[in-house]
């Protein structure tokens, strides 16, 4: 079993201190380790603030003909350990700060697992819900005509996210193409047929699945004993549903922007797909309960998985949160005050950071093979994410013990260790 006796116990936070934005909230972790790593106060200037931020205006011709104004961001955080890497999301609230946060967490998801990339983000605040796939194709080539200047296959790759997929990275390939010839390595997450990896669309599900199998082997349970619910079924959290019960956990409730369901038997997942590819959505599914968001974030099960929005786990429900474990598929679900209130009731949470490092992985694996020109087998390709996932998972883990640090804190002292240390021996500061 695992033992959180050596976990320092936080105070218990006020209401006061849950009003941080995005990117202040991920400062938060980022000071708190430079101040246990007593890291130089310069780098901590630089990692502090962007290295570059675009701020777009993107006019697009509607279907109806009306001219539509929106607005997109890339974010170009630090790049001191290789090309900035970093998913494109489409979404409302894909404001500025949000799309400085996420890139903030690609620096040192990065630099956590070990791959040669700094980190960046992109945002375009959208509802894509309520586009047409014409429209979309006509945004996403606009947005690229607007960042192209600092993207390259050895500066800045994007990536899908959010409201994106493989054909988003498609038009961005070809519309930068178009102005800088074929480049296929310029974006990861195409399609495999234009040079896309092979296991690309589940390999963040996979990282939170094996996330979830090595917590279950450290506590000594069998995954058929471990209930586990997810917030979200798209990409991340369907996959990570899939794969996790081939492991044997047992799913017992899931939702998705329309609703959720539970069971406390177990869900069917092969049948949830086949429902789900009808009714797009998991509401309604047959021989469940229906649950809203809220409900499951709250249910009794042993793993929470948060696999949609960011900042659902807060100061108003961590208290009522009954799982022991929750693993943060989503990038920064949890508060830091939520955080910190966990951390006092004993419930171990396994940071986003490494949690969700599946998709970078396999989109380094997709930029090597495209810079290459050779194409991996699946086999190899699962193989050596799950091999890198539970290296990281392990040394994160043990230098938590070492250091008497949580699992968050952990990651972040790892990753502001190796970026500090190519920040120094580039000669930045």
């Amino acid at each position: 079993m695992v033992d959180r006796a050596h976990t320092p116990t936080p105070p218990a936070p006020t209401a006061s201190e849950e009003v941080l934005s995005p990117s202040e909230s991920v400062l938060l972790s980022v000071r708190e380790s430079a101040s246990r790593l007593a890291m130089d106060a310069e780098v901590v200037g630089l990692l502090s603030t962007s290295w570059r931020e675009i701020r777009a205006q993107l006019p697009v011709r509607m279907d109806d003909k009306k001219l539509r104004i929106f607005e997109g961001y890339r974010v170009q955080h630090n790049g001191a350990r290789g090309p900035y890497k970093g998913g494109i999301r489409f979404h409302p609230a894909a404001d500025l700060d949000e799309v400085r946060a996420l890139a903030m967490l690609m620096t040192y998801k990065s630099a956590l697992m070990e791959l040669p990339f700094g980190g960046a983000k992109g945002g375009v605040m959208c509802d894509p819900s309520r586009m047409s796939e014409n429209e979309l194709n006509r945004l996403t080539r606009t947005y690229t005509q607007h960042i192209h200047m600092v993207l390259g296959l050895q500066r800045d790759i994007p990536a899908p996210d959010m409201g994106t997929n493989a054909q988003t990275m498609a038009w961005m390939m070809d519309a930068y193409g178009q102005m800088h010839g074929h480049t296929p390595g310029i974006v990861t997450g195409k399609p495999v047929e234009l040079g896309g990896s092979f296991g690309r669309e589940q390999a963040t599900g996979r990282g939170v699945a094996a996330c979830m199998g090595e917590y279950a082997r450290i506590e000594g349970i069998d995954p058929r004993d471990i209930r586990v619910a997810v917030q979200g079924y798209g990409n991340v959290g369907s996959w990570t549903c899939r794969l996790a019960a081939e492991l044997g956990f047992r799913i017992v409730a899931i939702s998705d922007v329309k609703g959720g369901i539970a069971n406390p038997d177990g869900i069917d997942i092969g049948a949830l797909d086949r429902w789900f590819a009808i009714a797009k959505s998991v509401a309604g599914f047959p021989g469940a309960q229906p649950i809203t968001n809220e409900q499951l974030l709250e249910i009794p099960c042993d793993y929470l998985v948060p696999a949609a929005l960011g900042e659902v786990v807060t100061i108003d429900n961590a208290e009522r949160i009954s799982a022991r474990v929750v693993v943060e598929a989503a990038n920064h679900p949890v508060t830091p005050a939520a955080d910190a209130i966990l951390a006092r009731r004993g419930v171990m949470v396994l940071p986003d950071i490494l949690v969700n490092a599946g998709g970078v992985t396999v989109s380094y694996f997709e930029w090597t093979q495209n810079i290459q020109q050779f194409r991996w087998p699946l086999e190899r390709v699962n193989e050596e994410l799950e091999a890198r996932i539970v290296a990281a998972f392990n040394q994160l883990m043990a230098r938590a013990a070492k250091d008497g640090t949580r699992p968050r804190q952990a990651a972040f002292d790892i990753a502001l260790e190796r970026v500090g240390q190519a920040i120094k021996l580039r000669g930045f500061v």
